[in-house]
């Protein structure tokens, strides 16, 4: 569906007067593919794959815990496998990272061993004693300890003890200890195995603390919630102060301690242990410090040349915070969205791996072994399935964009706040889902056309990398960045064009394009109120992590003879950021949404009777006084009326 085109350059704005479905084709085209993404999830289930994925399957191909049918050139396959009901790996560690399996041979057994196996003679008496045969089914287990194949189709020894209860039928070791060697192929930064082994034990030792900072991220990020809320008026002094005495004293402190563990370095009362995590402690905190140093300089300029928009930022936030109070529930959203998002993903994922048992049995020469292949136009699927992926995953998150601007909309459009509607999110909520799904389904489409793109290219720059020249790896960096920045274009302007859509309840590029021509007309003031907004939450994201990361400090200076804080410092703070954003995002949009009821307020309004303004009073003095200024010129309303969403209702 192309952009909607109309014979008026401009349209008048009606908040929330009449409300009609939006881009009903796309909607259809959305629910239809959702259909497929159905079908995807049928086709493994009525092939079988969903069956070997729960039930488990050896390397013959025979499921466990049924009767199978045979498999042509496959002599081990066809087994009556109703009472084998579990998968045992010959050598549970043989591990394939590129491919992201185990090597192993795997059999169906009844039963997995509750205690470890040191000889072919336990396998022996394991396999007499209960039935559960652990070598290849072509070798009798009266021959387990002579057969010349022992080694290759018998289990790796010592056979290691499984857990009690089978993960997905499959026996797992009880110490997994060897998977952990694997970790190492992943991290190629680390040329010191000690070092890294000194970091792990730091994790290790200090876990509880490190539960407890990521916590306390949890806990102030809703005490920064509740400062926005009740003293959003003096929230930008407060968060000003704090961040430069948190920048200075933290950075202080850190130099502080930078210079008494250097002294204690020199204590030749030190095991070697003890003096190498005394050593990765004091480089640790020389980068730490000198990265706070530069940081906080950093930091203390911006705030100095932005000091002069304070007056904005403290209406705007005063708003924000009056909009909190009147809607409490949108604090909660980004909870609804990531439950929503992890069950999809969960969906998702269960049927990626069902799809990766999908398909036709086939035997691979070289090993002996039956493999599953998806032939024909069946093998597209998967790519069908990750396109779903990124859209469904955009449209849950573009519906929690509607569902914030659709409940701002009605608080900022309605004079008399007591005629607003009892449940302003579900009300906003239920306007979503009943009218404008197509358009949501538009948006999110547009941002995935993008990232497609941008996610193959990083791939491919990933895959190649050392194998490329210079300009090629060059030239793959610039494509990614120019579609990385043409994404988060589109996703503001996406959002801007929610939040017209839930004012005037048009069409995705209607609304597009009205939202564009406000925010070009107001360029500057909404850059402005826009670029200090967005600071001033960024210093409330920078407290939070400040603060744990202070803690963090303070509790791991403790443990300094066997703690490494290194990767304890980064996982605290990496997640006080996360918890920190989440909140703040809901307040950052509710910010960028009462910018356009601002900018579309003040174009068709200029306070003279019959043509008042909605906007707070906080939000009119700060007009007032920019009149006086001469810094503010209303805009060209052309005569027409923004009419009130609560009829009869009296201008607060």
């Amino acid at each position: 569906m192309g952009c909607c085109s109309s014979t008026e350059s401009k349209r008048d704005w009606k908040p929330l007067e009449e409300r009609s479905c939006t881009d009903i084709p796309w909607l259809i085209i959305f629910i239809l593919f959702c259909g497929g993404m159905a079908c995807i999830c049928g086709y493994p289930i009525a092939t079988g794959a969903a069956s070997r994925l729960i039930r488990g399957c050896d390397s013959y191909g025979n499921t466990c815990g049924k009767n199978n049918s045979k498999i042509e050139g496959v002599p081990l396959s066809g087994r009556d496998m109703t009472e084998n009901k579990y998968v045992f790996f010959l050598d549970p560690c043989n591990l394939d990272l590129i491919n992201r399996k185990i090597k192993s041979i795997a059999l169906c057994v009844s039963k997995c061993p509750a205690a470890e196996l040191q000889t072919h003679s336990d396998i022996k008496q394991f396999a007499l004693s209960n039935g559960s045969h652990l070598c290849s089914y072509d070798i009798s287990p009266t021959r387990y300890t002579s057969h010349s194949d022992r080694f290759t189709k018998c289990p790796k020894l010592p056979v290691p003890p499984s857990k009690s209860v089978p993960m997905l039928h499959r026996c797992i070791p009880m110490d997994i200890g060897c998977y952990a060697e694997f970790a190492q192929a992943f991290i190629t930064f680390v040329s010191d195995n000690t070092v890294l082994r000194r970091v792990v034990a730091g994790v290790m030792a200090s876990k509880e603390i490190i539960m407890g900072l990521c916590l306390l991220a949890l806990v102030l990020s809703l005490i920064m919630m509740v400062v926005i809320r009740y003293i959003s008026k003096v929230l930008m002094w407060i968060l000003t102060i704090l961040v430069i005495i948190g920048s200075i004293g933290g950075t202080g402190i850190l130099w502080w301690l930078y210079a008494d563990h250097r002294k204690a370095l020199e204590n030749k009362t030190l095991s070697v242990f003890g003096r190498e995590v005394a050593s990765d402690n004091v480089k640790a905190l020389l980068v730490y410090s000198i990265g706070a140093t530069i940081f906080t300089v950093i930091l203390l300029l911006v705030m100095f040349f932005m000091r002069k928009r304070v007056a904005l930022t403290i209406s705007l936030f005063h708003v924000a915070g009056k909009v909190f109070i009147h809607l409490p529930l949108l604090a909660l959203q980004p909870f609804w969205t990531f439950l929503c998002l992890m069950l999809f993903w969960i969906y998702w994922i269960a049927v990626l791996l069902t799809l990766g048992t999908s398909g036709t049995p086939v035997k691979n020469n070289s090993t002996g072994l039956v493999e599953y292949q998806m032939q024909g136009p069946y093998q597209y699927l998967v790519w069908y399935h990750a396109v779903g992926l990124i859209w469904i995953s955009e449209f849950i998150l573009a519906f929690q964009q509607m569902t914030i601007s659709g409940a701002v909309v009605t608080y900022y459009f309605t004079r008399n706040k007591s005629q607003m509607p009892a449940t302003p999110i579900l009300s906003s909520m239920a306007r979503t889902f009943r009218y404008h799904l197509g358009t949501l389904a538009k948006g999110s489409f547009i941002i995935t056309l993008v990232k497609i793109p941008r996610l193959i290219l990083t791939y491919i720059h990933s895959q190649l990398k050392g194998k490329e020249n210079a300009c090629a790896r060059c030239m793959l960096k610039a494509c990614v960045c120019c579609l990385w920045c043409l994404e988060k274009c589109l996703a503001y302007l996406n959002q801007n064009a929610y939040t017209a859509t839930a004012i005037n309840s048009t069409s995705f590029c209607t609304s597009a394009r009205d939202a564009f021509f406000i925010l070009v007309e107001n360029a500057l003031r909404v850059a402005a109120i826009n670029t200090v907004g967005d600071f001033v939450l960024f210093l409330g994201k920078v407290l939070i992590v400040a603060c744990t990361a202070f803690a963090g400090v303070l509790a791991l200076n403790y443990q300094r003879d066997y703690t490494v804080w290194v990767l304890p410092l980064l996982i605290v703070s990496v997640f006080a950021f996360l918890v920190a954003h989440c909140f703040l995002s809901v307040f950052e949009n509710v910010v960028d949404v009462l910018f356009l009821c601002f900018a579309v307020d003040s174009k068709y309004n200029d306070g003279s009777p019959g043509r008042e303004y909605y906007m707070d009073k906080a939000l009119m003095e700060y007009v007032e006084n920019s009149k006086k200024s001469g810094l503010y010129k209303a805009g060209d309303g052309h005569g027409q009326e923004l009419k009130s969403m609560a009829h009869g209702g009296t201008s607060a």
